[in-house]
């Protein structure tokens, strides 16, 4: 089968998340060690013992769901499980992705996303910015009612997530004008998300300014596995290319339906979710039905994608 990797982004984290493979499998235990040592913090402490309230912190939530994504391709390669014909990831999830790629040493990556995170948080104070998921309008619906409902603030689709689902983000008054206008549109829910940073709006270029410094300052390696990057939906294998899109990628839309209907077209017919949670896999299925579709956080899972992969 010729498969895909997908790597989850931030919303995917949960105290406990990974204990069954931490347990059962010793390249986990080395790899968390390895993040921590990194961090400067028992990073393994704070996933187990939470509170929830300290591992949804951005700069704790980027690093964990990293370092847990990485624990289980590793665990993957250890058990002979199939190469990955290409990668992608959600948002952070690019980040893992780039790490199986062979872009980013892990230890680089867990200290960009963790310093990432705090860029983020820093760059719109607390409460004025806001995100929220748009349900049952189709696209053009939800970017024609951000743009009637800006009036001068910050508001915008940001991530494409699947046929009927996109995230919008912005200035928290914004955000509300354009649930009631996707509403007035037809769109069957507006949920406001539990996230104060507006991620991929236009209130993200400073932290992706500050970004850039840090990312022109690391040795990317050269790509083994290419990449589909969130900004262009496109494979991609040049560092130089790698480095433009990530630092776009902070303030512009995650154009992630494409980038899962890109699969398709190059001939891949499975994908592995490859990190804590299921929300990938539920948005593979529907953009795309026809692609397998497996989760390996739990170990027997794990075992029985590889297996089935191989047929």
């Amino acid at each position: 089968m010729n498969i895909s990797f997908l790597f989850p982004g931030q919303g995917s984290q949960s105290v406990g998340m990974l204990s069954a493979a931490y347990s059962e499998y010793s390249v986990v235990q080395a790899c968390f060690n390895e993040a921590s040592e990194a961090l400067g913090f028992d990073l393994w402490s704070l996933i187990q013992s939470g509170p929830l309230e300290d591992l949804n912190k951005t700069e704790n939530t980027q690093p964990a769901i990293l370092a847990a994504s990485i624990a289980l391709y590793r665990v993957w390669q250890e058990l002979g499980g199939v190469a990955p014909s290409c990668v992608a990831g959600h948002s952070l999830g690019e980040y893992s992705a780039l790490v199986a790629s062979g872009a980013l040493s892990f230890s680089d990556a867990v200290k960009l996303v963790n310093l990432r995170g705090r860029l983020m948080q820093n760059a719109v104070p607390l409460g004025e910015g806001a995100m929220a998921a748009i349900i049952g309008l189709d696209n053009d619906g939800v970017v024609t009612a951000c743009e009637s409902a800006a009036q001068g603030d910050v508001v915008s689709a940001v991530n494409f997530n699947a046929p009927g689902q996109v995230v919008i983000a912005g200035s928290k008054v914004a955000v509300d004008r354009a649930i009631l206008e996707c509403k007035s549109a037809g769109a069957k829910r507006a949920l406001p998300l539990p996230v104060s940073v507006p991620a991929h709006s236009a209130l993200m270029k400073q932290a992706s300014n500050q970004l850039e410094s840090a990312l022109r300052d690391l040795e990317f390696g050269d790509v083994t596995i290419p990449v589909i990057q969130n900004v262009s939906a496109e494979l991609v294998t040049d560092k130089e290319q790698i480095i433009d899109n990530l630092i776009k990628q902070l303030y512009s839309p995650v154009l992630w339906s494409q980038s899962v209907a890109k699969l398709e077209k190059i001939g891949v017919s499975g994908i592995v979710e490859c990190g804590p949670g299921k929300v990938l896999t539920g948005l593979t299925k529907r953009i795309d039905k026809n692609l397998a579709r497996f989760n390996i956080e739990e170990p027997a899972a794990l075992n029985t994608a590889i297996l089935d992969v191989l047929k």
